[in-house]
């Protein structure tokens, strides 16, 4: 009403309206402490004198942009992640901290928490429903229902992470209901994941009260989602895109978009430094034809209407959190980015303080190995050669199983060069067991020593792809004197290291350093005749129990159908 007076002004706004898919020209939005006291044709009632009031001269305005499904446990620190996401638009992040759990439990999801708090951007967190992927198998560390019941009275928890092992659920695993139902009773949401599930399976999945997915990858799998009553996150990231296979199948149908969401479920440096974040997904939704203000709907509105926080947040509407855009081009990056009304990045540079983080040193000595010896990389054998049982990879994600006849030489079985056969090596690093598994790998191509990282997806094992024992031992060795990050070794030399000291999986430099060097890392084995574009992914998902078909844990090589150990020697 103007009795009190705001803090900012923003005049001659194009105002993109994602509640009515208007652009309301020539708009006034006052702005009094973070959120949004008024928007129409003239503010002048509120304008003090000690209200900064901006023409924004025609340009656009929009609500900040949110990530409904994200992965941030990865390659750099929140307080990092947040300067790269905020200058592309991105205000808000829902977190799925899967892996620092898997490594650290209860105790390393507070610290994350912690680290997501304070910081100029939004970051909301779940608790991780992934893990275990397989009980039967799977060894990281997973939270209690007492703990995930505490965890709910933590700044930012919002809900369950996505429950991938669909299965779990049909098949009515009772750890896995009482999980359920437990969210349930608290009144929160529980994200899905039904790769695979179609039909009765998928009606059963969403019966139990799980409402979201992120992973449909074309328009039918979109579409019989909807039907169902789902949000669909359509997924633009640096695992899958896959936005052309879904977009103009939409735009020749017209579904109701209401419950249609972008997510990235996780970006690499070198993808957000290239790309941007949810802001690229806007700006390719546009170029395959969708309606602008559809896109940004897509981009922001809905996440909230998901999370159930459109009263909050979602628009820019009086009574609302004041996170808006700026922008001088829709197909552009935004020219300012504003979160509760203070402006936190102008013209591509960050102008917020974004405080340091401080760990506590346990979070930083999880590579609990001892010092390694090339005994550790061998599999012996009597005979002069023998019959190998193969982890082949068809991508740096999907792998099938394959033989091959391998020499022995000294009483140890050696892998081939001529045959692009190598040595894998998976060890206990999370709780020091000593327990490790060794087989071999076929397609990988680099011509160097030894390939190891500490990161795996959800498993955090070691892993060592190598040619020779000495260099897969020098890699190995490195990784546990710098308690993290991933590797190369040729001709007994570091050619190429990547630190994450932070639970082994995360960095704490710079993200200009981490995109420089995790940039070198995949350009090395490129360069090095990897097959493959990223190789960087292939250590992550050779643990991970959810893909097919043959992964290797530090408990063995792993037939993920048959839910079998497979020998290294046939």
């Amino acid at each position: 009403m103007g009795d009190k007076k705001a803090d900012i002004i923003l005049k001659n706004c194009s105002l993109v309206n994602v509640y009515t898919k208007e652009i309301n020209a020539q708009t006034q939005v006052a702005i009094a402490g973070d959120r949004i006291a008024y928007v129409g044709p003239d503010a002048t009632h509120a304008a003090g004198p000690n209200t900064t009031i901006i023409d924004l001269e025609g340009k656009y305005l929009t609500p900040g942009f949110a990530d409904p499904h994200v992965h941030i446990d990865q390659f750099v620190m929140p307080s990092e992640l947040a300067k790269q996401s905020l200058l592309c638009g991105t205000t808000s992040l829902f977190s799925d901290p899967i892996d620092i759990v898997s490594v650290c439990g209860f105790a390393g999801l507070k610290q994350f928490v912690k680290s997501c708090s304070g910081l100029p951007i939004r970051i909301f967190s779940v608790t991780p429903g992934g893990i275990p992927v397989d009980p039967k198998f799977s060894h990281g560390k997973v939270l209690s229902l007492s703990e995930e019941k505490s965890a709910l009275n933590l700044d930012g928890i919002v809900g369950l992470g996505e429950v991938f092992s669909w299965t779990k659920v049909t098949s009515r695993d009772p750890k896995t209901m009482k999980k359920l139902a437990q969210m349930l009773d608290h009144n929160c949401l529980i994200n899905g994941h039904t790769a695979g599930a179609s039909d009765k399976k998928l009606n059963a999945y969403i019966s139990s009260g799980i409402f979201s997915c992120h992973e449909p990858i074309d328009y039918s799998q979109v579409m019989e989602r909807l039907r169902l009553g789902m949000w669909v996150m359509m997924r633009e990231g640096s695992i899958r895109r896959d936005l052309k296979n879904i977009i103009p199948q939409i735009l020749q149908t017209q579904p109701y978009l209401s419950r249609l969401m972008f997510c990235s479920d996780g970006l690499d440096p070198l993808d957000i430094s290239q790309y941007g974040h949810i802001d690229h997904c806007v700006r390719e939704a546009i170029a395959l034809g969708m309606d602008k203000i559809d896109a940004i709907a897509c981009a922001s509105k809905t996440t909230f209407d998901y999370y159930n926080m459109s009263k909050d947040i979602g628009g820019i509407a009086p009574g609302k959190l004041a996170d808006m855009l700026v922008f001088d081009d829709l197909a552009k990056k935004p020219r300012r980015v504003f979160v509760g009304g203070k402006l936190v990045a102008s013209n591509g540079s960050i102008v917020a303080k974004i405080r340091k983080d401080a760990l506590p040193a346990w979070i930083t000595k999880t590579v609990k190995l001892k010092k390694f010896s090339e005994s550790d990389f061998i599999i012996p054998s009597k005979s002069k050669t023998v019959t190998a049982n193969l982890i082949e990879m068809d991508t740096e994600i999907i792998t099938k199983l394959s033989t091959a006849e391998l020499d022995v030489r000294q009483g140890n079985v050696v892998p081939s060069k001529e045959k692009d056969i190598w040595m894998v090596a998976a060890f206990d690093r999370t709780y020091g067991s000593g327990k490790h598994a060794i087989g071999f790998l076929k397609n990988f191509g680099a011509d160097v020593g030894a390939f190891a990282s500490t990161w795996s997806f959800h498993e955090n094992d070691l892993i060592v792809i190598g040619s020779t024992e000495k260099d897969m031992t020098i890699a190995a060795n490195h990784l546990v004197k710098y308690q993290g990050g991933m590797v190369i070794v040729k001709d007994c030399k570091i050619v190429s290291f990547l630190p994450l000291q932070v639970a082994g999986i995360i960095s704490k430099n710079s993200f200009d350093d981490v995109l420089v060097k995790f940039t070198s890392l995949n350009q090395t084995l490129r360069d090095a005749g990897c097959k493959f574009p990223r190789p960087h992914l292939m250590p992550l998902f050779l643990p991970f129990l959810a893909l097919p078909s043959v992964r290797i844990l530090h408990s063995g090589i792993i037939d993920v159908k048959k839910r079998s150990i497979i020998p290294a020697l046939a």
